[in-house]
């Protein structure tokens, strides 16, 4: 049986929730979606300054889930920079 998943909190709401490479048409780009659990795990860790575990104490989960989150947020603004990818930030449910 596969578990729940739990809902985290996320308290912030992106004003800007699409960023793309300037001069390249969006009919050649890829698009990289980013989550908002990504985000605001990203804007809790660096904007703000938290370490890891204040960071899951805050979005309400552990500090290994954060770890997973936070990584797959930077590997993918990463990979969009890199490979001038757009990125989306998506509320995912």
């Amino acid at each position: 049986m596969v578990r729940p998943r739990l809902r985290r909190r996320v308290r912030f709401s992106p004003r800007a929730v699409f960023f793309k490479p300037q001069g390249i048409p969006m009919s050649m780009l890829e698009i990289e979606s980013l989550s908002y659990e990504e985000m605001e795990a990203l804007r809790l860790r660096h904007l703000n300054g938290m370490e890891q575990e204040e960071v899951a104490k805050e979005m309400k989960t552990s500090r290994p889930t954060i770890q997973r989150i936070l990584a797959s947020g930077h590997k993918k603004i990463i990979s969009a920079l890199v490979r001038g990818k757009a990125i989306a930030i998506e509320k995912k449910l």
